[in-house]
């Protein structure tokens, strides 16, 4: 499925990998999660940019981004940490959604351009994690079937009679997993809940000691809000609840996403 860039492209390592910048004032990074984009930044920044100078990156191996390895956290931190030293960025707002907010933490330990941190829709680790059954198996599988029939006009068609849509083109969800390396599957069903049962995301917190504003769905389908509230709290995160909102509160209630990062930033 083609690709089409909304900012530039900056070799990173042999890498290009995309950036999208928009507004001017303290800046906020915008970290997307598994089979994700820029574009699921798109309404939030609407409300960001007016103030702020918001700064969006197409993780390796997603959107218009390049890479055949390095899907880790660990390495996504170090390719956005050349990005911000290429922006020459300083006192970041860091804030990373899902696989995004592994990401936003891991940076944060090798970066002192990141001087604050929001993690949004993330457990500390998959220990009460509702996954569907089988995920590990038929993730990859739903994936292969997405980028065969991703391109087909009646996908299309058939999109026009979704309920709810919360991009401005039906198709973005499609696309964006349409094009999303298969390896990432593994990434996160496998390796990142073996990293995380090791050092889950609350202890990288309290280790951290930066401010941390914790944003969280009440309807969540993959963790339970209580309990994340409930471990983020005891490390002394700032936690906020979105009432009516699931895992990607930004895309559900995007206005008061934004106005919990605008008070947060500050």
């Amino acid at each position: 499925m083609p690709r089409f860039p909304i900012g530039d492209l900056l070799d990173v390592n042999g890498v290009a990998v995309h950036v999208r910048q928009d507004g001017a004032g303290p800046p906020i990074l915008l970290l997307h999660g598994y089979c994700g984009s820029v574009h699921w930044f798109d309404r939030l920044t609407l409300g960001l940019a007016a103030r702020h100078r918001v700064i969006r990156v197409d993780l390796l191996g997603h959107g218009c981004t390049g890479g055949s390895s390095g899907f880790e956290a660990a390495s996504q931190a170090r390719m956005v940490a050349a990005v911000l030293d290429a922006l020459d960025v300083e006192d970041v707002l860091v804030a990373g959604h899902s696989f995004g907010a592994d990401v936003a933490l891991a940076l944060a330990a090798i970066s002192p351009r990141a001087g604050s941190l929001v993690l949004i829709g993330q457990a500390p680790d998959y220990s009460y994690a509702s996954f569907p059954p089988g995920s590990s198996v038929l993730l990859p599988m739903v994936s292969a079937v997405v980028r065969l029939v991703a391109h087909r006009r009646w996908i299309r068609f058939a999109s026009r009679f979704r309920r709810v849509s919360w991009f401005d083109d039906p198709l973005r969800e499609l696309a964006d997993h349409a094009v999303t390396a298969p390896a990432m599957a593994r990434v996160v069903l496998g390796e990142r809940a073996r990293l995380l049962a090791f050092r889950p995301l609350d202890a990288q917190v309290a280790a951290l000691g930066l401010p941390c504003l914790v944003i969280l769905g009440r309807r969540d389908r993959f963790y339970d809000c209580e309990k994340t509230f409930a471990r983020y709290s005891a490390v002394g995160a700032r936690v906020e609840v979105v009432e009516g909102a699931g895992h990607s509160p930004f895309l559900e209630r995007p206005g008061e996403v934004a106005r919990l990062l605008r008070e947060f930033r500050a």
